[in-house]
Parts: C-alpha cells; structure tokens; sequence
C-alpha cells in the first residue's frame, strides 16, 4: 500500500520515508498538489528495471534476424590527419 506525502513532510521525515518505503512499499511525494516522485526500494528499483529477457534471447527476437549485413573491413589506408 502507498502513501502520499507532501514534500516538506518528506523532506522532515525522510529517514521515516525511506523505512516505509522500504516495508511497505512505494510513497509517493506531491509537489503543489500534484504527484512528482515515487521513493521506492532498491529492491523494488532492480525488479523494474530488470530486462525482460537475456542477450541471446533479445538477439533471437530480433525484426533484424536472418538479415545479411556486410562486415568487412576496409582495406583502404586511414585519411591524413592534420596536426
């Protein structure tokens, strides 16, 4: 469950926020009335923002699959460089 907070309260009580935050789950802090922030947990944080998938699964999904792309290097020498 989240609370909302006003941002002076929170920034009075922000040692209490972050504890609540961190048990209870997400506070969400207003600014003039009107949601700004929401102080969640690191744990919370990592959940979120984790990737859906691994590397080698993201490739697999791909639109660019079984597309050819050519690698090859030039061979041509670099451009001169001016000092």
């Amino acid at each position: 469950m989240h609370k909302t907070w006003q941002l002076q309260d929170a920034k009075n009580k922000f040692s209490n926020l972050v504890k609540i935050a961190e048990n209870e789950g997400p506070q969400i802090v207003t600014k003039n009335g009107k949601e700004t922030v929401v102080i969640i947990s690191v744990e919370e944080y990592k959940k979120l923002t984790k990737p859906k998938a691994n590397l080698f699964e993201f490739i697999q999904k791909s639109p660019l699959r079984g597309i050819n792309i050519d690698v090859k290097r030039s061979k041509n020498p670099s451009r001169p460089v001016r000092i």
